[in-house]
Formats: C-alpha cells, structure tokens, sequence
C-alpha cells in the first residue's frame, strides 16, 4: 500500500511539472493505462474508447413515443417512423435502444440457454402467435417522380399523401403444418377482447394445424396477454403455455410470414380498406406448409443466435 502510495505521489508530482503520460510512464516503469485512471474513479487524460453513440438522448426519447403511440407496431415500422422523424439508423439499433435492456439480454440469454437442445420435432409442438398492423401505404406507395437534382422541392415534383393513412390490425397463429384462420382486430385489444380472440381463432387454429395431439401455444408478454384473467382462461382450457422472453420479435418465426404477407401487398396495391383486408387474406392463404417448416427448421439456429450475441437482436 505504501508503495502505490509513493507511486502515485510520483505521478502527481511530474503531472504537476506537466510532463506527458509517456513521460511519466517511461519515468516510473510501468504502462500508460496504469496510471490513466484517478483513484477517485475518473478517467484522467484519456479518450473514451468504444463505438461512438449513433443516436442523442433527445432521439431516444421521439423513439419511445413513438412506441407508446402503438405498442404492436414492428421493428420495420418503428423504424420508418424514426427515420421520418429525422433519426436514420438500423433495425438493431431500434431493437436496443427501446426494447432490450440490461436486464431482458439476460433473460433472452437464459431462456435461449434452457431451449438449446430441442430438436426441430420439439419446436413442432409450439403453436406460435402475433399481431401485426398493416397499413394502406404497404400497398399503394404512390407513382415514381422523375426529377433531376435540386428540384426535390420543386411544387410540381411534390404529391400529397396521408400522414396517417388508415390501417388494420390482424391476429394471427403458425405452426409447422401451416396457418391459422386470421383475426382482424377491432379496437383496442384489453384482456376480455384478446380472450375471445382465443376462444373464436385461436382454438380453431390448434384444431386446424393439430387435431386431437398436444400442442404448447406461444405469445409475447402483451399486457392483454399476461393478465390474470387470460392466465386463467389458459387453465380452463388445459393449455399449456410457452414462457417468453420480452421483446423477442427475432425468435418468433410468425414475424417472418408477416413480413411476406406486406411484401405481396406491394404488388396487390389496395386502394381501400375491404381490398387491404382481401389482399391480407388472399397473402395469407398463399403461405404454404412447406414454407412454415422451414421457419421451424430455424429455430435451433435463432437459439444459437441469441446465445452467441449475448441477448442482443440477431438477423432474424
């Protein structure tokens, strides 16, 4: 102890006589990190090190409203939002910034860590769940403007649109046979309203994708979804549920087939509210088996993901 004493009471004096940390590391025999650190805890004459922050407090927080504005909205969407509100960065980044802290890596980590070693017949059994909103602008992105350079503008070169163009919200259900009958929401969804979902879609689905074999079912940590009374209904019906780590959209295979249902509607181009939900439906229904096993057949490898990044969002 009297010896780091003596060494620091070194190192204060040359810092005094302004000599430089090459200096005074040369002087006392030891490395420059040795002594870049004050007892106190502070960094003293050294540059913070690590990947440069990509977003300011004040982005953070547009971030978070724009999530409590609509907490069923997907990375994709919080994203654009973002973007439009003048922060441009990538899905990841929005994963980490509002949905995945400290605390719930570990939980992913954890609960990926206890399902490692289930085989994709394991999988099989899960009956997965989500609900995802859908907007008329998936479908009509409006017509290409030519324009050259610096007219961006230009009256002539501008066309108005919705801020807010008008939007369904479906429920739905996958399992490795294939999808369930879709639910367009009505509404806020509240526990009693999510409990009919399962009552009417739900249960037909499992019959559908399942007949009389054991199924376990799977959705997130949803307010409507984790209340008492919706646990309940689950015991009343002897269904066993899927525990689930929050904010986990890249371990939900479902996020996928959403994804391929807004894709084709680029294509079908709804121009109402009755031919967006007719092209949902129709996209829906073009989902194939073959494609839903495959998703499965992912599972083991998104597992390995989460436990390879450590919690943080993987790819999928």
């Amino acid at each position: 102890m009297g010896k780091r004493l003596t060494q620091k009471a070194i190192i204060d004096t040359l810092k005094r006589e302004g000599k430089t940390q090459k200096e005074i590391s040369e002087r006392i025999g030891c490395s420059q990190s040795a002594f870049s650190r004050h007892p106190s805890g502070k960094s003293v004459g050294r540059k913070k090190c690590g990947k440069k922050r990509c977003t300011t407090r004040r982005g953070d927080r547009t971030l978070r409203k724009i999530v409590e504005k609509d907490r069923f909205q997907t990375l994709g969407d919080l994203r654009k939002q973002w973007t439009e509100a003048g922060v441009e960065t990538s899905r990841a980044t929005v994963h980490r910034r509002v949905l995945l802290n400290q605390k719930q890596r570990q939980k992913r980590v954890t609960w990926a860590t206890e399902k490692q070693y289930w085989t994709v017949a394991q999988w099989s059994k899960v009956l997965f769940s989500d609900e995802s909103k859908f907007c008329m602008s998936f479908g009509n992105q409006g017509a290409r403007v030519w324009r050259k350079t610096g007219e961006k503008e230009m009256p002539k070169c501008l066309k108005s649109s919705v801020k807010y163009p008008q939007s369904v919200m479906v429920w739905g259900a996958m399992s490795a046979a294939g999808v369930g009958p879709l639910c367009f929401i009505k509404g806020r969804v509240n526990a009693a309203s999510y409990q009919e979902i399962l009552e009417h879609f739900m249960l037909p689905s499992a019959e559908k994708l399942y007949g009389d074999e054991d199924f376990i079912f799977q959705h997130d940590l949803a307010p409507a979804h984790s209340a008492k009374t919706t646990g309940k209904w689950f015991t009343d019906h002897s269904i066993t549920v899927l525990n689930w780590p929050a904010n986990s959209p890249d371990l939900n295979p479902i996020e996928n087939l959403w994804d391929i249902v807004k894709r084709k509607l680029r294509d079908a181009r709804p121009n109402t509210l009755d031919e967006l939900k007719a092209a949902i439906e129709a996209s829906w229904a073009s989902i194939t088996p073959q494609q839903c096993q495959r998703l499965f057949a992912s599972m083991p490898r998104r597992i390995e993901a989460v436990i390879s990044a450590k919690g943080f969002p993987t790819k999928y």
